[in-house]
């Protein structure tokens, strides 16, 4: 695993800067696998000239770090904007689709309008130009930021979703399949926020369409 000492997260923004790029976003998602919840999806503009410390894949950053960087990522960035696609959305056009969808309305809503936009793996049609890379969220400052916005925002609606259905144990695993989380759905049941298009599997085919 590479390490974050390792790894230039500024490298493609420096590339775009070079071309006379300056307004650079970010896109990342949250949440494509879980069974429960909506997707999160995040574009951000974040200050390149003085850039938010510790920024990277939301994945490799504690929780505690997380919600600091969180923080000053919205109070510093140019720009940002987090979208959720619903689960009923989802379980209508797929997961992808449904990313794709996020992904759109996300960098449709920022002011201003970035020149050039970042994005972790996702290919597309945008309005405008985007490059899309594996892995961006370790290999990019901009994609690290949004999927920092991206993640703590869905953690933090699926913990309040956790008050609502306390019997799945949301605030823990956040809709991730977890064999608690598993073991919740066979005693109880699908609550409104699973994605019932991916239950086929746990309960079966005919349960999921009730």
């Amino acid at each position: 695993m590479t390490k974050l000492s390792e790894t230039d997260m500024f490298f493609y923004e420096r590339s775009l800067m070079k071309k006379g790029v300056e307004l650079i976003a970010g896109m990342d998602e949250a949440g494509r696998g879980p069974l429960a919840g909506p997707v999160a999806v995040a574009c951000c503009i974040p200050d390149l000239v003085d850039p938010v410390a510790g920024v990277f894949d939301s994945k490799q950053v504690s929780p505690g770090k997380r919600e600091k960087i969180y923080e000053e990522l919205k109070a510093r960035s140019i720009a940002y904007k987090v979208v959720f696609v619903s689960p009923e959305k989802i379980d209508e056009i797929n997961i992808l689709e449904a990313t794709k969808l996020g992904m759109r309305e996300a960098v449709g809503s920022l002011f201003p309008i970035p020149q050039h936009v970042l994005v972790d793996a996702v290919k597309q049609d945008l309005p405008i130009p985007y490059t899309a890379l594996i892995h961006g969220d370790a290999l990019s400052h901009c994609i690290a930021a949004a999927s920092i916005l991206a993640k703590v925002e869905r953690d933090r609606l699926m913990t309040e979703y956790a008050e609502i259905y306390p019997e799945y144990g949301f605030e823990k695993h956040k809709g991730y399949g977890s064999k608690a989380h598993i073991e919740a759905i066979k005693k109880y049941g699908p609550c409104p926020i699973h994605r019932r298009s991916f239950l086929k599997n746990i309960l079966g085919e005919k349960e999921t369409e009730n």
